[in-house]
């Protein structure tokens, strides 16, 4: 919760939600329990806002910031999710890419980039709702009868918390549209032709409206009849939140992944260096839309729950800053978290992790520093090919979410990039641009966005520390490790057939021969 006239943060709560892998490469989550999450965080902080003698009736708009490409699909009559919500990160579906790619001329990644500003990849929410629909009969059935809704996060939070299966609004906003691959950014609307190619039917999809109206009213709980009047992705909230209007501002969230935009104003661009071109916000009906070019990279925060979920080599994530700066150095160890496979850039769904550069003297400490500096070297990949794109080098980056209360983390980060890193004092930006579009709402109107009334914001600063030379040494070893990561998957199953030795025919043979030559020589000795 904000106050609207100065930016503060007055009161807040969070919930972690569970991550399900249910096999390799899969990821999911409920969509009752993300629900769930929602309102227990809303009840809470009402509660510490009654604490600190604040009236919660002055909460005047609600806004809403999700994982995009994240997707749901939910049954309307009944209001309950037919599947688990497919997370963006999921794998599942690099078949499925792979059927639709022989379907294109030249199998072009690229063939729908000019329309939707994005490649074909497991990323985007297109290709997991045509998964659903291949393998959930009970999605295609809902289909079928007409009782099928697709949305991303958002989309699901807005229908259940505006009357849900008793009218609730099925609508999304344009930054979450222009995650899905089937949404025109130059048309802002339902690409048809699109749809027919992933063969999914427009009658699922959400109403696609601006990112900052009113949506409609919360149904229930303490906060019943507030506007819903702000709705952004978590990457587009968090450059509002950051106050990115400007052509040119850039700002790099280091959430679950790590993303970094850079607003184009009302321009499209078109990146020649692997980054995707994607809707920044539309803030108001009769606003116009604004564009941001983006580096996506899938593995940042995730790899600090990596090394205490899965090594446990850590009981806390913040442990790891301990761990890392006790290490003060990789000692030549690098880390390639490509657990999805490598995002922006490179786009390699074959690519996995490695740890490599290993000796008897590589303990934790030093894998807990190559982790930290594995976020700081995908984020360099990226501010690399914006430079590029946009032929006008940063000389800051500004930053923000979870991982930046990690000191030495945003300390590495100033020295790979050899440019000062700033960070709010304030990390939760993501939270403030949803908050803004909200306030900002026709019909709510407490939120002025004018760049003159916008509050300055107080912010801690880091400066590179090391040589430029030998961030260049670091890098060069760090872009060899990302090479060696490439290549080792590919989605063909081993074969579920006979898996007996004589499925293989040099060894069967070698065995048969055998045989042969054993009873030969009994013949012979008898």
């Amino acid at each position: 919760v904000f106050n609207a006239k100065t930016a503060e943060l007055l009161s807040h709560h969070q919930v972690e939600i569970q991550q399900q892998f249910p096999k390799e490469g899969w990821v999911e989550q409920d969509p009752k329990e993300i629900l769930k999450s929602v309102h227990e965080c809303v009840e809470t902080t009402c509660e510490k806002l009654r604490q600190l003698n604040i009236d919660i009736t002055n909460i005047k708009a609600i806004g809403v910031s999700n994982q995009r490409e994240t997707t749901v699909v939910w049954d309307k009559t009944t209001g309950e999710p037919l599947y688990n919500a497919i997370v963006w990160l999921d794998l599942r579906t690099q078949s499925t890419v792979e059927r639709l790619l022989k379907r294109i001329p030249g199998e072009n990644k690229a063939f729908f980039k000019f329309r939707t500003g994005l490649p074909l990849s497991t990323y985007f929410s297109a290709v997991k709702l045509r998964w659903l629909l291949d393998n959930v009969k009970e999605i295609r059935q809902a289909v079928d009868e007409g009782r099928a809704m697709f949305g991303t996060i958002d989309s699901w939070l807005i229908w259940v918390c505006i009357c849900g299966k008793n009218g609730g609004v099925h609508c999304t906003d344009v930054t979450n549209a222009s995650r899905t691959m089937l949404f025109n950014i130059h048309s802002l609307e339902w690409d048809p032709e699109i749809c027919q190619f992933f063969d999914i039917p427009m009658k699922i999809l959400p109403k696609v409206r601006s990112s900052s109206e009113i949506y409609g009213l919360m149904k229930s709980g303490a906060l019943t009849g507030v506007p819903i009047s702000g709705c952004l992705g978590d990457q587009s909230a968090a450059l509002v939140g950051q106050m990115c209007f400007q052509d040119g501002q850039a700002k790099n969230t280091y959430g679950t992944g790590c993303f970094l935009l850079c607003n184009t104003g009302q321009k499209s661009v078109f990146s020649e260096h692997g980054l995707l071109t994607t809707i920044a916000y539309k803030l108001g009906r009769d606003k116009p839309v604004c564009y941001a070019l983006e580096g996506s990279v899938a593995i940042a925060g995730a790899v600090v729950r990596w090394l205490r979920d899965n090594l446990g080599i850590v009981k806390t994530s913040q442990e790891v800053e301990k761990l890392a700066a006790e290490a003060g150095t990789s000692y030549g160890c690098y880390f390639v978290p490509a657990f999805s496979g490598l995002y922006a850039p490179y786009w390699e769904p074959s690519a996995r992790g490695i740890i490599c550069g290993l000796t008897q003297f590589t303990n934790k400490n030093h894998i807990a520093f190559a982790a930290l500096e594995a976020v700081c070297f995908q984020t360099r990949e990226i501010l690399d090919a914006i430079n590029k794109d946009c032929g006008i080098p940063l000389n800051q980056l500004q930053v923000d979410g979870g991982m930046t209360n990690n000191k030495v983390l945003m300390q590495l980060q100033a020295d790979i990039l050899c440019i000062p890193v700033v960070k709010p004092s304030m990390p939760e930006t993501t939270a403030l641009g949803a908050a803004m579009a909200a306030g900002a709402a026709e019909g709510v109107g407490i939120w002025s966005l004018n760049p003159g009334d916008l509050t300055a914001v107080t912010c801690e600063r880091f400066e590179p520390q090391i040589n430029p030379e030998e961030s260049e040494f670091r890098y060069a070893r760090w872009k060899k490790a990302v090479m060696k990561s490439m290549g080792w998957e590919t989605s063909e199953a081993p074969s579920n057939g006979d898996t007996s030795i004589f499925c293989s025919l040099p060894l069967g043979f070698f065995i048969m021969s055998s045989m042969i030559m054993l009873i030969g020589a009994k013949y012979i000795s008898g």
